[in-house]
């Protein structure tokens, strides 16, 4: 049976690196305002911050969203 969920089997990794690919890193601290994004943005340091910050990763699964 399959997943009717469009993030299932997806990470967080592959969703922010799917988004830095589409957006870049400029358009994507303009659509998300955080500082991870923001300020000398990197794909580890923006993973440790949305880990632990629900409201934050579900802004980014959002928008994801929006792209696939």
């Amino acid at each position: 049976m399959t997943s009717k969920d469009p993030l299932h089997g997806k990470t967080l990794e592959h969703i922010l690196e799917e988004l830095v690919t589409h957006y870049g890193w400029d358009e994507l601290g303009r659509r998300i305002n955080i500082n991870c994004f923001n300020s000398n943005p990197s794909i580890k340091s923006s993973l440790t911050f949305l880990r632990k910050t629900p409201w934050a990763r579900k802004k980014v699964e959002e928008l994801y969203l929006r792209i696939v």
